[in-house]
C-alpha cells in the first residue's frame, strides 16, 4: 500500500504540473488529447489509465457522441437542492455567496442540517412539467439539473447510498419525473455530481467541521490535500467505492442520462478521477462528459471544456466549450439576491458564445417550495421570444473565419453566414471587414417575405449592406447572407472611423510564455502573469480612410501595490504609460493614453512592459480606439 500510495502522489503532483507543451489538443475540429505526448512515469496508476485502450477508444467516438450537444447550443442549468428552501438564510441572517454552499459557509452539522432541512423539505408546489416548458419556451434543447450537490444529499431515491429524498417530508423523485418531462419535449438531460466535494460522508473532502477532514476550509481550498496528508487518501478511495462509483452508475442505469457534468475535480487525486471516468464508460459509452471530472493543468480527459463560472466574455478556446452563466449572482436559490441581469445581456451571450464556437448552459436557482422566481422566469421568456425568430443563427451555427466585426459578431450553418448586429449603423450602412467573397443575397432573419437587402463592395476585402433605418431588434438583429463563392476571408480586423473600437485582451495576440486569461466576468477579462518583458500584446487592424483617434487603455492590477509603466505603440509612435493599483479588486482603471492621427493603412497595436512594482505589471483588459471629430 505504501508504495502504491507515493505512486499515487507522485502522479497526481506530476500531472498537475503538465505544461501546455507537453499536451497537444484539437486534432482538426475534435478536442483531445495526444496521448503520446503523456509520457512522464509509466509506473504510476493514473498515467496507464490516461494511455490505455478504454480512453482512446472514446475518442473514437467523440465527434458523434458530440454531435446533439455542438447543434444544441443553449442548454439550461438547475441548481435545486434542500438548500434551495433556507433561500441563502441561515437563523434569520443573511448568507452571502452561493446560497448552496450554505452548509459549508455556516460550518452546519450533518444532524442539524438533517434535522431543519432535509427531514422537512416539502416542495408541494415541484411540477416537472412546468419546468420543462420555461426551459423549451426558453429555446434550450438540453437540461442539466443537480442530482447531488456538496452537501452530499441525493435529490432522487438513490439505493447505492440511501442518504435521499426518502428521508424528506416529500417522499417523491423529482429526478424520474424530469427525466419524464424531457423526454417529452423533445430536450436531451443529464445530472450534475458532486463526484470529489461530499460533506456528508465521514471519508469524503470537504467537512472539516464534522470530520475534520482535508479539502475544505482549513487546507485554503483544499487543492492536493494528498500531498500532505496521506493518511487520508485511503479514506477518500473508500468514499469513491462506497458512494461516488455507485451513485453515478446507479443515475446511468436508472435514468439514462445523455450527459454528465462534474465539479470541483482538485478535491480528489487525479487518478480517482480517471477512475470514475472510466466507472462511466464502462456503464455507457455515448454519454457526454463535462471537463470538470479529470482535469489537469493543460488539459482534461473529458469531452469539453469548461471555461469560468459566470462569464461576460469568452477568451478563445479550441475544440468543444461551454460557459454557465446565471439568472443572478447565487447558482442556488437565494431570497436576497435580486441582481437579475436583463435579458439583452443573456441574447448577446449566447450569440457571442456560438460566434467562437461553445454552448450556453444558463442557470436558474428554483425555490424550495419548487416554484421558480417570476424574475427569472421573465428572463427564459425574454431569450426565448428573441431565439423563436434569430434561432437560425444559433442552433447547429459554428465559427466563421471572418475577424473581429465593430459592430456586432458572426456565425455559420452550412451555406449561410449570419451577422449579429449589436450596434446598428446611425446612416443604415453595414461593412463586414475581411469579406472576400461575394454576397449572393442578403436578407434580415425573421423577415417572413425574405426582401433583399442592397449591397456592394467596398473593395477587395471589404462588403457594404444597406439596412433600413431603423433595427428590428435593438439587442441583436441578424442579417443572413449567402455567398456566390467560397473564399477565405482577410484576417485583419477593419476599425470604424466613426464609432469606437475596442481591442479587447481576449482578442489579442499574445507573445510570450506564462500569459492567461481571467474568468471573463466583468472587469476579469483580462491577461494576468504579465511579469517579464519577453511578454506583450499585439492587436493587427486596419481603415479605410484617415482618422483621429483618442486612445484609452483599460485595465486593474493583480494586487494593490502593482504599479509601474508599459509602452503603447502604434505605427511607430509610443506612449508611455504610467499606471497606478487598481481602484478596487474586481473595478477597472481607465487612462487616456493620448490621440493619432493616422492615414488610411494596416498597422500593429503593439502593448509592452516598460518597468513595475509588486506581483507584475497591470492586467489589460482593453484598449479603446474612438474617433474624434
Amino acid at each position: 500500500m505504501k508504495k502504491q500510495i507515493i505512486s499515487f502522489v507522485l502522479t497526481s503532483l506530476l500531472l498537475s504540473s503538465v505544461s501546455q507543451a507537453q499536451i497537444k489538443f484539437d486534432k482538426g475540429d475534435e478536442q483531445g488529447m495526444d496521448v503520446g505526448k503523456l509520457d512522464l512515469h509509466q509506473d504510476s496508476i493514473a498515467v496507464q489509465e490516461a494511455l490505455s485502450d478504454w480512453w482512446k477508444d472514446s475518442q473514437k467516438t467523440l465527434s458523434e457522441r458530440m454531435s446533439w450537444y455542438n447543434d444544441a447550443k443553449f442548454g439550461c442549468f438547475i441548481h435545486w437542492g434542500v438548500y434551495s428552501e433556507a433561500g441563502g438564510e441561515w437563523k434569520g441572517k443573511p448568507v452571502t455567496g452561493y446560497s448552496e454552499h450554505l452548509m459549508r459557509k455556516e460550518k452546519i452539522s450533518l444532524q442539524e442540517y438533517k434535522d431543519k432541512l432535509v427531514i422537512p423539505f416539502n416542495p408541494i408546489d415541484f411540477d416537472a412539467d412546468e419546468w420543462m416548458l420555461h426551459a423549451k419556451e426558453a429555446g434550450m434543447r438540453y437540461f442539466i439539473i443537480t442530482a447531488k450537490h456538496h452537501d452530499g444529499f441525493a435529490m432522487y431515491f438513490s439505493d447505492a447510498y440511501p442518504y435521499d429524498m426518502r428521508m424528506t417530508k416529500y417522499n417523491k423523485d423529482p429526478m424520474m419525473e424530469l427525466r419524464a418531462a424531457a423526454t417529452k419535449y423533445g430536450i436531451k438531460f443529464g445530472f450534475y455530481y458532486s463526484h470529489a466535494f461530499d460533506w456528508e460522508h465521514p471519508d469524503a473532502p470537504g467537512n472539516d467541521w464534522d470530520y475534520n477532514n482535508p479539502g475544505g476550509d482549513k487546507l485554503i481550498g483544499g487543492a492536493n490535500w494528498w500531498l500532505t496528508r496521506t493518511d487520508f487518501i485511503p479514506h477518500a478511495e473508500k468514499y469513491v467505492s462506497e458512494k461516488s462509483i455507485p451513485q453515478i452508475v446507479e443515475l446511468i442505469k436508472k435514468y439514462n442520462p445523455d450527459i454528465l457534468w462534474f465539479d470541483t475535480p482538485h478535491k480528489l487525486p487525479l487518478y480517482e478521477n480517471i477512475r470514475i471516468l472510466k466507472s462511466i464508460r464502462e456503464a455507457s459509452p455515448d454519454i457526454v462528459v463535462n471537463g470538470r471530472l479529470a482535469r489537469f493543468a493543460g488539459g482534461n480527459l473529458g469531452d469539453y471544456i469548461n471555461t469560468g463560472d459566470r462569464a461576460a466574455y469568452f477568451f478563445p478556446v479550441k475544440g468543444y466549450w461551454e460557459s454557465i452563466p446565471t439568472t443572478n449572482e447565487s447558482y442556488g436559490y437565494s431570497k436576497y439576491d435580486s441582481s437579475h441581469k436583463a435579458v439583452s445581456h443573456f441574447i448577446r451571450l449566447v450569440s457571442s458564445a456560438t460566434s467562437k464556437g461553445g454552448n450556453i448552459l444558463m442557470n436558474v436557482g428554483p425555490m424550495g417550495n419548487g416554484k421558480w422566481d417570476e424574475k427569472d422566469v421573465e428572463i427564459f421568456k425574454g431569450v426565448g421570444k428573441w431565439l423563436s425568430v434569430y434561432g437560425e443563427a444559433i442552433y447547429g451555427n459554428e465559427r466563421t473565419d471572418l475577424p473581429v466585426q465593430t459592430w456586432g459578431v458572426t456565425t455559420k450553418r452550412d451555406n449561410i453566414t449570419y451577422l449579429h448586429i449589436y450596434n446598428w449603423p446611425k446612416d443604415g450602412k453595414l461593412i463586414v471587414g475581411g469579406l472576400t467573397s461575394d454576397i449572393d443575397k442578403a436578407w434580415i432573419v425573421g423577415n417572413s417575405n425574405k426582401n433583399e437587402l442592397k449591397t456592394g463592395r467596398l473593395s477587395s476585402k471589404d462588403v457594404e449592406i444597406f439596412l433600413p433605418q431603423i433595427a428590428p431588434d435593438t439587442i441583436n438583429t441578424v442579417v443572413a447572407l449567402t455567398l456566390k463563392e467560397k473564399k477565405a476571408a482577410y484576417p485583419v480586423r477593419l476599425l470604424s472611423t466613426s464609432s469606437e473600437n475596442i481591442l479587447y485582451a481576449f482578442d489579442a495576440e499574445l507573445k510570450g510564455v506564462g500569459l492567461g486569461y481571467g474568468d471573463g466576468k466583468p472587469n476579469r477579462n483580462y491577461v494576468k502573469g504579465w511579469n517579464n518583458n519577453s511578454q506583450s500584446f499585439q492587436w493587427k487592424f486596419r481603415i479605410n480612410e484617415a482618422v483621429n483617434y483618442d486612445i484609452y487603455i483599460e485595465y486593474n492590477t493583480e494586487s494593490e501595490k502593482d504599479k509601474g509603466s508599459v509602452i503603447l505603440n502604434i505605427n511607430g509612435k509610443r506612449y508611455e504609460i504610467n499606471y497606478v493599483p487598481r481602484l478596487e479588486k474586481d473595478g477597472v482603471n481607465s487612462i487616456k493614453a493620448g490621440q493619432i492621427s493616422i492615414p488610411k493603412g494596416e498597422y500593429i497595436c503593439l502593448l509592452e512592459g516598460d518597468k513595475y512594482e509588486g506581483v507584475s505589471y497591470l492586467r489589460p483588459i482593453a484598449v479603446r480606439l474612438i474617433p474624434v471629430n
